[in-house]
């Protein structure tokens, strides 16, 4: 007799057919609260400020909040809101001038650090904040893709800081089809229903072409030497930083206690779709620095979606299924669904050579360190070769 089973329901962990890991409310029609309005109005001001070349000027004259009560009363969608606006004024305070500052004074830094502990984040741009609760639709009953979205905060405003960022919108977007076949492959693993699984691959598999299709379009609006020098100096960490040896200082934060901090930058791998698949797809990566960073990623991401990869890692056994199975028609489907991926990174590698490898080196914006603080180059085709090396035999390969 089957045993009862628990299926999986993504809506637990924030996550939803139609937008994968993106928020599901809009941004711009958030109503926040009146004494958030100097964020609020900074957070609109800060492209024109960044253009004077003297942004600290204006952002060290933005009042210290007092948002005790509100984080106790804020809905979520206030909190991702706020931590938006707070999080692109930091990076803006600490790289938006000549020279990066590693002192960020407490009218930004004490107001920031306690709505990122609420929100179970490090005090600092996330890839969350950055494009998973950062955009808007201009038909709000439409669908988050390229042609209706924009970006509802900017450091600049130029058309190649929105493109990256509306590129990985949409991405999310298209993830959300794998997303939701998850369930139905674990479900078809307990019943031992190599049909489900099979119908639900074929999901997983058309929204990687999809996503791959997408990032391709990467380079239509966003130049890699315009990217270089005028999007990709805002969003470095302060984490194994040249230009910031040790960190940064959070003045007036108490549990700091004034001590230097260092935390990682904004990057796509922060994203959780590639996890999440690596998860279902029993993809291990060999034990090594690179491993630990991978591993340090994980608590950059926003608390449920950490969740659900812990939970699919847990439940899944589709690699020891397939690879039980003899069916070949499945184990095609995994190894296609895997070469996906494989095929991602490998174009991420190529946009990584292109867009930061071949452009000069610019203060603030080291060429040989990602902005999550890492060797990216080896990070990104350690992790490639990762993939393809966990491509199953064929049933008849195995027999022979």
């Amino acid at each position: 007799m089957t045993q009862p089973f628990d299926k999986l329901d993504i809506t637990q962990f924030d996550v939803s057919r139609d937008r994968g890991f993106l928020c599901k409310y809009d941004p711009a029609t958030v109503a926040m609260p009146t004494e958030l309005a100097p964020l609020v109005e900074a957070g609109k001001w800060l492209p024109e400020w960044m253009a004077t070349g003297v942004v600290r000027h204006y952002l060290k004259d933005i009042p210290e909040i007092d948002v005790t009560s509100f984080i106790e009363s804020a809905s979520d969608e206030q909190l991702r809101n706020a931590m938006v606006h707070y999080s692109f004024i930091v990076q803006a305070w600490v790289w938006g001038e000549t020279e990066p500052n590693h002192r960020i004074p407490r009218n930004i830094a004490v107001p920031l650090c306690l709505i990122a502990d609420k929100l179970g984040q490090f005090p600092l741009l996330p890839y969350s904040a950055y494009v998973l609760d950062n955009f808007s639709m201009f038909d709000k009953a439409g669908e988050p893709i390229l042609e209706n979205i924009y970006m509802h905060q900017h450091f600049s405003s130029g058309i190649d800081e929105s493109w990256f960022k509306m590129i990985h919108v949409e991405i999310e977007a298209e993830a959300g089809q794998a997303l939701a076949a998850i369930p139905d492959i674990l479900e078809g693993i307990h019943l031992n229903d190599e049909a489900k699984v099979i119908e639900a691959l074929n999901e997983v598999l058309a929204a990687w072409h999809n996503m791959y299709d997408t990032m391709k379009r990467m380079i239509d609006y966003c130049d890699p030497h315009t990217y270089f020098h005028r999007v990709r100096p805002y969003i470095h960490g302060w984490q194994d930083n040249p230009d910031l040896p040790g960190g940064v200082i959070y003045e007036g934060v108490e549990k700091f206690k004034g001590e230097i901090q260092a935390f990682r930058g904004q990057t796509g791998s922060q994203s959780s779709i590639v996890p999440t698949m690596d998860a279902l797809f029993g993809v291990e990566h060999s034990n090594d620095p690179l491993r630990q960073y991978l591993n340090e990623l994980h608590a950059y991401r926003p608390v449920l979606h950490r969740k659900f990869i812990d939970e699919v890692a847990k439940r899944s056994t589709l690699r020891q299924f397939v690879s039980d199975s003899n069916n070949t028609e499945m184990t095609e489907l995994y190894n296609a669904c895997l070469d996906r991926v494989r095929a991602f990174r490998a174009l991420h590698l190529e946009y990584a050579a292109s867009y930061i490898n071949k452009q000069n080196s610019h203060a603030g914006n080291p060429s040989d360190v990602g902005t999550g603080g890492t060797p990216f180059m080896k990070y990104l085709k350690k992790h490639r070769d990762e993939s393809e090396r966990h491509l199953l035999p064929l049933p008849d390969q195995k027999q022979a």
